[in-house]
């Protein structure tokens, strides 16, 4: 049973192509002033408005991806590309505030990360290209007409965990905690991507006899008390959920005290004290959407045309000295298959 699981997990974590919707945008039909400085090979110069939602370690990872995926593609920053990151620190009010100086701005493209930032971006933004990444959901978040064809200016990435993932997840879940009947799932009630996991995570569960429970939080602080009021689960899985993933030491804390074990759906939360991984790889993810951008950008790609992207790498990850002080002891063949991180 763990070897199979386990084969199921690489094969996850070996993705190129996850949906047939992500790769191959289609041509725009008219392209912008040409970037190469006029055919001699010069980069023209180009200004990048960035609005991430808050500082975590993944929508952190996805911002820099991107700016690499410009460093790559030959951009030197503060001579050919200027980016102007901007943080609404959890606040929707300083997203939109921060999504309409972006719209009255010189800015070639603005860049969201994460849904709420992402939507204040596409209703204030109308006349440029509008990107975003680390969103779960881009129809559900009324971002995009279709996910095949966007319809409008906006368009990017998404952090869905493939099916198949979200499956070796739940089932490095159960490697873990062997004994597991009930998952505690604590996720933000104002944060659309997290319904979203939430019902995925739901029919997955009952798939291995896994029972989910859940409770919601509106700010942070709200975190430790939702993480106790969880009751005897065995186990808690967090999904991407931008709030709860910011406050993600508050929830190990009341985790450690009860010796609950937490499975995250990506590597930052296992940075920040999780157990284990086979999840989104947020710098991969950053980078997809900086080349989106750049065929924007070089080649006059139109956003309506171009389909929303999904991860096409995934990371495996464990962090064995959370796994000590939850009382779990991870298996030899998931270290010798998994990154480590931690101490």
């Amino acid at each position: 049973m763990r070897q199979t699981s386990f084969r199921r997990a690489l094969a996850a974590a070996s993705l190129t192509a996850v949906a047939a919707l992500t790769l191959g945008a289609c041509s725009g039909s008219s392209a912008p002033s040409d970037t190469t400085g006029g055919g001699e090979g010069e980069l023209e110069k180009v200004n990048i408005g960035i609005s991430q939602l808050l500082q975590h370690p993944a929508l952190d990872a996805a911002t820099e991806g991107f700016k690499q995926a410009f460093i790559d593609a030959g951009y030197v920053e503060g001579e050919t590309v200027e980016f102007d990151l901007q943080n609404a620190n959890g606040e929707q009010a300083t997203a939109v505030s921060i999504a309409q100086g972006f719209a009255s701005s010189d800015a070639d493209l603005v860049l969201a990360v994460a849904t709420p930032a992402a939507q204040a971006a596409a209703q204030a933004i109308v006349d440029k290209p509008v990107l975003f990444t680390a969103v779960t959901d881009a129809v559900t978040a009324d971002l995009v007409d279709s996910n095949a064809k966007p319809g409008g200016n906006v368009t990017g990435t998404s952090d869905a965990v493939p099916s198949d993932a979200l499956q070796s997840q739940f089932e490095l879940l159960k490697e873990l905690a062997p004994d597991a009947a009930k998952v505690g799932i604590v996720y933000s009630s104002g944060e659309v991507n997290s319904e979203v996991q939430v019902e995925a995570a739901e029919k997955v569960a009952a798939g291995l006899d896994l029972e989910i429970v859940t409770k919601t939080v509106t700010t942070a602080s709200d975190i430790p008390q939702a993480t106790d009021a969880l009751g005897d689960v065995d186990a808690i899985y967090v999904p991407t959920d931008n709030l709860v993933v910011g406050g993600i030491s508050s929830l190990v804390q009341v985790a450690e005290e009860k010796q609950i074990p937490v499975i995250g759906a990506e590597s930052g939360t296992v940075e920040g004290g999780a157990i284990a991984t086979l999840g989104i790889d947020y710098v991969a993810l950053g980078r997809q959407t900086g080349e989106m951008a750049l065929r924007i950008l070089q080649k006059g790609e139109d956003p309506a045309e171009m389909p929303v992207e999904f991860a096409t790498e995934l990371a495996y990850v464990v962090n064995p000295g959370a796994a000590e002080r939850m009382g779990v002891e991870i298996p030899q063949e998931i270290l010798d298959q998994a990154e480590t991180v931690g101490e």
